[in-house]
């Protein structure tokens, strides 16, 4: 499953539109088995890690652990704000109803996302510079990079049904798209 995802998301570098498709069709099953197994079932009390993947905790430690880079770059990413939002998301798979609306609504998480890091760096790249010691183009490409990198993370790691704690619709209990009885479309 993992090395599939790894190849469909190189394959949405090469051409968007198939490989929208192809994701779609590869990842639509987890969605129905989340729709599936998610109705009825009580959310679970949001909570948040912040940045998931450990981009937050990592950042925290190293911050915790060298006082001179917590100085410079603070005790969490500065874009922090902007997982807690996509979390929000993912915590509820953002109310949709069917597959079809699971998957877009990911999607749209996950662009929301990497458009919050990169308005932020736009934002932000004036203040940032003079701290980090670069130019403001410096830091709007420092944060577009990072947004895409946390697009692509989120689009590999972050379906739904896969037991990590940073899946789509984490506050539902667990689902698994092996159970029986899974309508096979909608």
């Amino acid at each position: 499953m993992i090395a599939r995802s790894f190849g469909i998301v190189l394959a949405c570098l090469a051409a968007p539109s198939f490989a929208q498709d192809l994701m779609r069709s590869v990842e639509l099953p987890a969605h129905r088995a989340l729709v599936s197994q998610s109705a009825g079932q009580p959310l679970t009390s949001f909570e948040t890690d912040g940045c998931s993947g450990g981009m937050s905790s990592s950042w925290r430690l190293v911050a915790d652990t060298f006082p001179k880079f917590r100085a410079v770059y603070e005790n969490h990413p500065p874009w922090e704000s902007c997982c807690v939002i996509h979390d929000r998301a993912y915590h509820n798979a953002a109310g949709a109803k069917s597959a079809d609306a699971s998957f877009d609504a990911r999607l749209q998480a996950d662009r929301a996302l990497r458009a919050c890091v990169k308005d932020f760096g736009a934002s932000h790249a004036q203040d940032y510079a003079a701290q980090y010691d670069m130019t403001p183009d410096q830091v709007t490409s420092a944060m577009s990079i990072t947004a895409e990198a946390m697009y692509m993370a989120v689009r590999f790691g972050g379906g739904p049904c896969t037991g990590l704690p940073w899946r789509w619709g984490f506050g539902y209990p667990g689902c698994s798209v092996f159970a029986t009885g899974l309508p096979a479309s909608e």
